[in-house]
């Protein structure tokens, strides 16, 4: 309490600042949200289990931001990032602690023909899967300690949607070209003194990727091709690269959007052994008015130790506006999510990974 007290008193000073500093914009929202959980797990040897699970979460984000002026402006989220998503679970008698860290901090410049942006930037993976199948074409352990899948949103819901980067974009040709240089880690260094003298550590001991994008038209269809690539490495000595394409179809009052993207990796880590497996992801999304859905579909082949996977998701949720105006809303959006997921040894065994959820969330916006 004492922290989110100290916080509004920041802001409030912020906000009554002298005519000399910028106006400071303060927006946000607040959210609570049921869930029950359904899993499935079953393996070649027969063992089956089906655990079950129910309960409240809440989550609040507040959203300040300053205009500068002369086309300067500073945005921030500031949330939880103690757990996925920032959803706190409830713990006995309420004894749970929320605490707020300064998740999102840039500032930036836009003009007619270019823009940039510097520091802890948002990424925009909820609508776009690259970094979901670069990071996590392997299904791993994640920042939270579960497991992590290419579906199911990865990198928006356990890594808050966010690296430490510098975008720049300018308007070539009929398009706009983007270029996000990122700093994933200070850690690209081998994790053992037994680890190869010959493993190559990255610039500076530093893990960097670069993204770039070429956004244009043809037709009424909004057209992006991208790629990734890890100029250094990453922490766990992987140097992945991927590449794809989005296209946004306006169909009416609705609009469409296909992703489809492919990864690879394959270098020496730095405990000597070779990282081999390559992936691709597709994705259908749809919204219409208050109606959302995707479909995504994913398959991995995991080279160095002989092993498919192949993972489905689905996300369905439909928002019912109760209250709106210009001060803020209330809404009221129950969701399903749905990911069916496989891995298969070179022998033929066969484990299943389900998880079946079933949401509604309660959300105000002010």
């Amino acid at each position: 309490m004492k922290k989110i007290l100290s916080l509004a008193a920041m802001f409030a000073v912020l906000s009554y600042a002298s005519s000399a500093s910028a106006e400071v914009k303060f927006g946000g929202e607040a959210s609570v949200r049921l869930r029950d959980d359904f899993a499935h797990t079953k393996s070649t040897a027969g063992v089956t289990t089906n655990p079950q699970d129910q309960y409240f979460q809440y989550r609040v984000r507040l959203k300040p931001s300053a205009d500068l002026g002369d086309g300067y402006y500073f945005k921030a989220l500031v949330q939880n990032e103690a757990v996925a998503g920032s959803w706190q679970t409830l713990a006995a008698s309420n004894t749970e602690q929320y605490n707020f860290q300064a998740s999102q901090f840039y500032f930036g410049h836009n003009d007619e023909s270019s823009h940039w942006v510097f520091g802890r930037i948002p990424l925009g993976s909820l609508d776009n899967p690259i970094l979901d199948l670069t990071l996590y074409a392997i299904p791993g352990a994640g920042p939270q300690g579960t497991t992590l899948y290419p579906v199911d949103t990865p990198i928006s819901t356990n890594h808050f949607d966010r690296l430490l980067g510098f975008n720049y974009g300018v308007k070539l040709g009929d398009g706009e070209l983007n270029a996000v240089l990122v700093n994933f880690d200070n850690l690209s260094t081998p994790p053992t003194t037994t680890a190869p003298t010959n493993v190559e550590r990255g610039l500076l001991n530093d893990g960097y990727g670069l993204v770039a994008s070429y956004k244009t038209k043809i037709g009424d269809v909004t057209v992006v091709p991208q790629a990734f690539a890890t100029l250094t490495h990453l922490s766990d000595g992987r140097r992945p690269y991927s590449f794809g394409t989005q296209a946004f179809i306006p169909t009416g009052k609705s609009k469409v959007l296909l992703s489809g993207f492919y990864t690879a990796n394959n270098n020496t880590i730095y405990d000597g052994s070779l990282k081999d497996y390559s992936g691709y992801i597709f994705r259908v999304k749809g919204e219409s008015g208050s109606a959302l859905a995707w479909i995504d579909y994913n398959k991995s082949k995991d080279s160095t130790n002989s092993k498919d996977y192949n993972n489905t998701f689905l996300w369905a949720q439909y928002k019912f506006g109760i209250h709106e105006s210009a001060a803020g809303n209330f809404s009221l959006t129950p969701t399903l999510r749905y990911r069916l997921s496989s891995s298969t040894t070179a022998t033929g065994a066969t484990t299943d990974n389900n998880l079946f959820r079933t949401e509604l969330y309660a959300t105000v916006t002010f």
